[in-house]
């Protein structure tokens, strides 16, 4: 096992938020009946105050285009959306960027492949300048950049058959997020580019990743991965935010009350977020720390300009999924009750996804902080430890869970190594990059 382990000074980060006008609500009371959203209203309205981490949120919707033309092309970047179908029927956007501004070699460098955290799009590698986002660094280090965007988020809002109004279409957690979204956009890179690719994710990115690499299907077609804040397990979660949610079943009352899309630009997100936020159990003036831990090295002063993209909708179903994880401290799909995992899986329990299933032939390599009360260490360490493989560690004792993809200092701490690693495992020897 190689351990890097970096110290970095760190401070308390205290962002400030300022308050536009809500977006539209997107169809998340639309999802309940009249009485159940005045039942909902009710109980959030009855511990409303206007928080600042409420005003976060109120703000107009993103600009129109797609990504490519919003974010990269502006800068000089070559960029072409792609919309690939999943066997489930959802329409995924995937972006390519095959080199950076400048093109140095006549040769593409190999394929790889970014995929998104929770209530993230693919815009989360570019949201920081050229010179600071993962995005750009890798197109600009030669790589043939691939841009993953799961089901529901703002890029990815459509089906075949489903209007994203449909209760239909959120019932997914990320266990369809593994086992569709990924093989579908990973199928379609890998037929594209007739090669393997080196994969990339943070957070939910990376449980998508390693329950789709117990996938034989799926694991043939990845040469390494890099896995930023791994998270396999969840049981040692402490963010003060999260705990109060799962404390108060946040999550099956939603799905109780039919609200089936999450989704915090919504009037209905503002207040369940305002719900959850006091001055006793969580502290919502910093929302970002109280959800994730604090963050060193995060450019406060960039808020407003990153909220005009973040957060995108999951469903209320995913979260379920992920509390039942903190709940059970397991790793395994999702659970039904006895009845409904009998029909869905043919037992009374759900199968566990087995981390030892995971080829030891694929190079791994993970990046995890000190700071991060989403990652948390213990549950990382739990992860190394069932694995058939030794992966490379680079720790960062003052790093967060936003860190990892939108600290200032990234490059130099994280993407460095990280991109020594991607080239050492799947960059072809005769490239002249």
């Amino acid at each position: 096992m190689t351990l890097t382990n970096r110290s970095n000074s760190s401070k308390k980060v205290v962002l400030s938020y300022t308050q536009p006008k809500p977006a539209p609500l997107s169809g998340v009371v639309a999802m309940a009946g009249h009485g159940e959203a005045l039942l909902l209203l009710l109980l959030v309205s009855s511990s409303y105050c206007a928080s600042s981490a409420a005003d976060a949120l109120r703000r107009a919707g993103p600009h129109t285009g797609g990504l490519c033309e919003q974010l990269l092309l502006p800068l000089g970047y070559p960029c072409t959306e792609h919309t690939v179908e999943t066997t489930d029927g959802f329409l995924l956007s995937l972006q390519h960027i095959p080199h950076g501004q400048k093109k140095v070699a006549d040769s593409t460098g190999p394929p790889v492949f970014l995929q998104h955290g929770l209530f993230q799009g693919g815009d989360t590698w570019f949201i920081n300048s050229a010179e600071q986002s993962l995005g750009y660094i890798l197109a600009d280090s030669g790589f043939d950049v691939w841009i993953g965007n799961v089901r529901g988020t703002r890029w990815s809002k459509g089906h075949s058959t489903f209007s994203d109004h449909d209760k239909l279409f959120w019932d997914w957690s990320w266990q369809e997020l593994a086992e569709y979204d990924l093989l579908a956009m990973l199928g379609y890179v890998y037929t594209v580019t007739q090669s393997k690719i080196l994969y990339v994710g943070h957070s939910q990115g990376t449980i998508m990743g390693l329950a789709a690499f117990t996938v034989p299907e799926i694991a043939k077609m990845i040469s390494s991965a890099a896995l930023l804040c791994p998270i396999s397990y969840l049981d040692h979660v402490s963010a003060s935010f999260v705990l109060r949610a799962v404390g108060m079943h946040l999550d099956q009352m939603l799905l109780t009350m039919g609200i089936h899309q999450l989704n915090f630009r919504s009037d209905m997100g503002v207040q369940i977020v305002d719900s959850l936020c006091d001055d006793e159990r969580v502290d919502c003036s910093n929302l970002l720390s109280s959800i994730t831990g604090e963050n060193c090295c995060f450019n406060a002063s960039r808020i407003d300009y990153y909220l005009e993209y973040e957060p995108h909708p999951s469903s209320t179903k995913n979260l379920h999924h992920l509390f039942q994880m903190i709940r059970k401290g397991t790793f395994a799909k999702y659970d039904y009750g006895l009845l409904g995992n009998l029909r869905c899986y043919g037992q009374l329990r759900p199968p566990t996804f087995d981390l030892s299933s995971i080829p030891e032939s694929l190079p791994i390599w993970m990046g995890y902080g000190g700071r991060d009360e989403l990652a948390d260490i213990t549950d990382v360490q739990r992860t190394i430890r069932e694995l058939r493989s030794t992966p490379e560690l680079v720790y960062i004792g003052g790093y967060g869970h936003i860190d990892f993809v939108m600290s200032v200092k990234a490059k130099d701490d994280v993407y460095v190594d990280l991109i020594r690693f991607l080239k050492e495992n799947g960059w072809p020897s005769s490239s002249s990059y």
